[in-house]
């Protein structure tokens, strides 16, 4: 099965580690060098409508996806700890650097 990146951002994504969901594909994170996919990004929740930014953005690791659906991403990956960020054995915390510019709103699950 193929997927493009439009599609991808519809695909809602699930821990099947204890059925969290986890929020849509907001982005991919590419390694140009060796032309690879590294992770998906989840973006973060709105704080109060926004007023208070957002919570941080959830890099799900490549390695973490276990099955890629139709509607849906199944994801293996550990549960965070509130305010906690432990590095994964990539050397990763889990979180995206700030980025600069405007992030895109990313589609919201129709459930």
């Amino acid at each position: 099965m193929r997927s493009r990146m439009y599609e991808m951002r519809r695909k809602e994504v699930i821990n099947i580690r204890d059925g969290t969901r986890l929020g849509n594909v907001c982005d991919i994170e590419i390694d140009t060098v060796t032309a690879s996919v590294l992770s998906l990004v989840i973006y973060g929740k709105l704080r109060f409508f926004g007023l208070f930014g957002r919570e941080d953005d959830r890099v799900i690791p490549w390695s973490d996806i276990r099955i890629i659906g139709e509607d849906i991403v199944l994801v293996d990956t550990p549960v965070p700890i509130e305010g906690h960020h432990k590095k994964n054995k990539d050397g990763h915390s889990g979180q995206l650097p700030e980025q600069h510019g405007k992030k895109e709103d990313c589609p919201e699950s129709s459930s």
